[in-house]
């Protein structure tokens, strides 16, 4: 969720370039520097497509002295082939001798090992490319190369907007009108705040009468007013309205602006009577769309009939774009904020629960219900601990590595076996879990520990345990390894009466996973394999 987040606050950056530069190669210049930031590249280049296929870089963090300079012919090289197929390409090691490489005359760039080209894409047209340099090898996977073309293809979004601006003479009173505007709903992280700045300035800068945002309420299917900058009660109180009965509802659904001409003939229009008394005439829906995802309708209405202006209508358009943007990162922060403070209310209450168990354990006399209620206590703990990591980290991952290090940690001080030297060590891949995959390898996890702990070291007082993790290709393998007491030679897991590991073959088998318990070297060793779920 955070991962979004800050895909959609990167993108809505992407856009602020738009209100930040004063002419084409400045706003060249900042979308350059914004791929080359959010890359983390050693260089990028910025081409763009003029005369047929002719590529001209017009903008660069490597080599800004061949911006209008360099030029390349129809179809050649890596840029060249990506626009004309729309497609990426990327080179992970050897780009300077790739056969599909062309070297910049006179520029020295045989110290680039890999190479990324993603094509620059507005409304289904190929306008020019991104190219990406690093200086040493790259492991670049298919969800990198896919955020990549989604920040490019804000990128192009930009330079097209603002090419339309210029083209019908906007710069110095449209744009500097999405700009005002821009600027202010960038500046809010509040969903509430967002909105009326947005009707607010919308309305001041185009001089409408009135202007409201209605929001998309799934469950319902209704559209709900959340803004409005009209002073009338009545304007403020209006009922939500269904989704398929509105003209409102018509632009959102077909994803198109709407205009009517007059509201106060238009048999479609809801509510003749408050646009009478409210003065309004000609009314313009925007829908606001998040990645083909509904999000709601801004609506402006001016005082007199009149036609919208093409450049007018790509103005609102622009506008919208971006308070799409910055309505959706509000709600996901508001998310987010709610999911960390559930966690750490879950993990709050699970420490209390453990309070009284230990309580209850200081009153036990029986060492048979001390020890069931070490158990209990030690799971509940190892719950806990993935909730205490989710309302630290990313709130719907944990990494397995931290995880294990914190059931380590916990085994250390609620198991103490007196006179025993017992090493833990902790080694492999990071793999990140989903909340619920988390919850169920956590307490696989400790069931593992504790039964290394307690069977393997019944006569040994010295010895080791290990836990390895390793992500092939989605899947997750996990070893639990002691070098203390060595694995009985009449054992077998099929007829094992112990709670602990038929605890752990039950989970295993919820996870579709396997489960094995022998002894590999004199090592006791339990391995779980299972399918990686709802992680990247």
């Amino acid at each position: 969720m955070p991962a979004m987040a800050n895909q959609s606050h990167e993108k809505l950056s992407i856009w602020q370039t738009l209100v930040q530069a004063d002419s084409d190669d400045h706003l060249l210049e900042l979308l350059c520097d914004s791929i080359h930031r959010l890359t983390g590249c050693d260089g990028c280049d910025l081409f763009l497509r003029e005369h047929g296929d002719e590529l001209v870089m017009r903008a660069s963090t490597y080599t800004p002295e061949l911006t209008h300079r360099c030029r390349l012919g129809p179809g050649v090289g890596l840029c060249g082939k990506v626009l004309r197929s729309g497609i990426s390409r990327v080179i992970q090691s050897g780009a300077a001798k790739h056969p599909d490489n062309v070297p910049y005359p006179g520029v020295e760039d045989s110290h680039f090992e890999a190479v990324a080209v993603v094509p620059m894409i507005s409304f289904d047209s190929p306008i020019g490319v991104v190219l990406l340099f690093w200086h040493e090898p790259q492991t670049i996977g298919n969800d990198t190369v896919e955020l990549w073309r989604d920040w490019v293809s804000a990128v192009s979004d930009v330079y097209a907007a603002s090419q339309k601006f210029s083209r019908f003479g906007l710069q110095n009173s449209k744009l500097d009108a999405v700009s005002q505007v821009a600027q202010k709903i960038a500046s809010s992280p509040y969903l509430e705040e967002i909105l009326q700045l947005l009707v607010n300035m919308t309305a001041q800068q185009f001089g409408y009468t009135v202007c409201t945002v209605r929001l998309l309420d799934d469950r319902r299917n209704e559209l709900v007013l959340r803004a409005t900058q009209a002073s009338a009660r009545a304007y403020r109180r209006k009922p939500s309205i269904k989704l398929g009965e509105s003209i409102a509802g018509k632009a959102l659904s077909q994803n198109k602006v709407v205009i009517v001409r007059d509201v106060l003939v238009d048999p479609d229009y809801i509510g003749h009577d408050l646009a009478a008394e409210q003065g309004l005439r000609s009314m313009i829906c925007v829908p606001l769309m998040m990645q083909e995802q509904p999000l709601g309708v801004m609506s402006c209405y001016t005082s007199d009939v009149r036609d919208f202006a093409k450049e007018e209508i790509e103005a609102l358009e622009t506008i919208a774009q971006q308070a799409s943007l910055a309505i959706e990162r509000a709600r996901i922060q508001v998310r987010s904020t709610l999911l960390q403070e559930m966690n750490h209310r879950v993990k709050n209450n699970l420490q209390q629960i453990n309070s009284l168990l230990r309580l209850q354990m200081r009153h036990a006399s029986d060492p048979k219900l001390t020890g069931s209620l070490q158990e209990t206590l030690s799971r509940i703990s190892a719950i806990a601990a993935v909730h205490d990591l989710l309302s630290r980290e990313d709130l719907d991952h944990v990494g397995l590595r931290t995880l294990a290090e914190t059931l380590v940690h916990l085994q250390r001080e609620s198991i103490v076996l007196p006179h025993h030297q017992i090493e833990y060590q902790v080694r492999g891949d990071d793999v990140f879990l989903g909340t619920v995959q988390a919850t169920q390898i956590a307490l696989i996890l400790n069931e593992l520990l504790q039964n290394a702990v307690e069977h393997g070291f019944e006569s040994s007082r010295k010895g080791s345990i290990h836990i390895t993790i390793e992500n092939r290709g989605g899947d997750l393998g996990l070893w639990v390894s002691n070098l203390g007491d060595p694995l009985p030679t009449e054992f077998d897991l099929t007829r094992s009466t112990s709670l602990g590991l038929t605890i752990v073959a039950s989970l295993v088998k919820n996870l579709g996973g396997s489960f094995v318990l022998e002894d590999r070297l004199g090592w006791t060793v339990a391995e779980v394999r299972c399918h990686l779920i709802g992680a990247e």
